[in-house]
C-alpha cells in the first residue's frame, strides 16, 4: 500500500509540473502582449487612418524630423490583450528605440482603438517641452472629441499638429486653447476640490521643504540639529538619496530596416507623457 501511494505521488508531479509551466506561459502572455514591427513613422495595424491622411502624416513627420532631429511616431494596434497601456506603451517605445540615442527625444502616438484607449509616450530628453500636462491636454482637446465622434484620421492628423505645435515652442497656444473653451473648462474641478487639492500640496510641499531647507540654511547647532527663521530642526533618521531613470532602450545612431527602411536611433522613454480614453 505504501509502495502504490508513494508510486502515485511520484507519478503526479510531472502533471502539476506540467499545470504550473502552462499558467506560467499564460500569465507571461498576458502580461506582454504582442508588439507590431516598425514599418514607419506611422504604423496603422488598427486600420483607422485613412491612406491620404497616413501619406500626410508620414511627410509632415519625416519634415519635421529632419528639421528638429526629433522623432515622432504613430501607432495604432487593435487590441492591448489585457495589458495597460502605459507599460505597453513604453515596452513599444523601447523596443522601436525612438529617438537619437543620448538625446531621447522620441515621441510615441499610440492609439489602441478595441479598448478605446490612447496615450502620448515622451522620451527623456523632451520631456521638459512635452510636459505630461501638454500630453493630456491634446488627449483630452483634440483627439477624445475626434474619436467620439468617429473622426480618427482628423483626430490623430491633429493630435500630431498639437506634438510638433509644443516641441517647436508654442506649448502657450494649446494652453491658451483650453482657456477659450467653456466646455473644457466646465471639466474642471469645482473650486472645493481644488481647494482640497491645494491644502494637500501644501501640506506636502511644506513638509518637504522642512526636510532640506534647514540643513542647507539654517545654523547647526548641535547632531543633526538646526536653527531656522527662528525655530529649531531636530532630524533623528539620517537623509538618503537614491538617482535612476526609468527603463531604456538599446543605444545607436540611425539606421534602416528590413521592415520598411526606417527604424528609431535607440531613445529612452521611462514613462512620461498621459493617458486617456474615448
Amino acid at each position: 500500500m505504501k509502495t502504490t501511494l508513494a508510486s502515485q505521488r511520484h507519478s503526479a508531479w510531472p502533471a502539476a509540473l506540467l499545470a504550473i509551466l502552462a499558467a506560467f506561459a499564460i500569465a507571461s502572455a498576458a502580461l506582454g502582449a504582442e508588439l507590431p514591427a516598425l514599418t514607419g513613422r506611422v504604423v496603422d495595424q488598427a486600420g483607422i487612418i485613412d491612406a491620404a491622411t497616413q501619406a500626410a502624416l508620414t511627410a509632415r513627420l519625416e519634415a519635421f524630423e529632419q528639421k528638429s532631429s526629433d522623432q515622432v511616431v504613430v501607432a495604432t494596434i487593435d487590441s492591448l490583450g489585457g495589458e495597460a497601456i502605459e507599460p505597453y506603451s513604453n515596452r513599444l517605445f523601447r523596443a522601436w528605440g525612438l529617438g537619437q540615442a543620448g538625446e531621447d527625444n522620441g515621441i510615441l502616438l499610440l492609439v489602441a482603438h478595441g479598448d478605446r484607449k490612447m496615450r502620448i509616450e515622451v522620451g527623456y530628453g523632451l520631456e521638459g517641452t512635452l510636459t505630461d500636462l501638454h500630453s493630456r491636454l491634446i488627449i483630452e482637446d483634440t483627439m477624445v472629441p475626434a474619436f467620439r465622434a468617429g473622426d480618427f484620421s482628423g483626430g490623430i492628423s491633429r493630435a500630431v499638429d498639437d506634438i510638433i505645435l509644443v516641441l517647436e515652442g508654442n506649448a502657450a497656444e494649446l494652453e491658451a486653447r483650453r482657456r477659450r473653451n467653456p466646455e473644457i473648462v466646465s471639466r474642471l474641478p469645482d473650486p472645493a476640490t481644488m481647494l482640497f487639492i491645494a491644502i494637500w500640496v501644501t501640506i506636502f510641499l511644506g513638509g518637504f521643504a522642512m526636510a532640506i531647507l534647514p540643513p542647507l540654511f539654517g545654523r547647526k547647532i548641535g547632531p543633526r540639529r538646526y536653527r531656522w527663521l527662528g525655530m529649531e530642526f531636530a532630524y533623528n533618521q539620517s537623509r538618503s538619496s537614491s538617482s535612476g531613470r526609468g527603463w531604456t532602450s538599446g543605444s545607436g545612431g540611425w539606421s534602416g530596416s528590413s521592415g520598411g527602411g526606417f527604424s528609431g536611433g535607440g531613445g529612452s522613454s521611462g514613462g512620461g507623457g498621459s493617458s486617456g480614453s474615448w
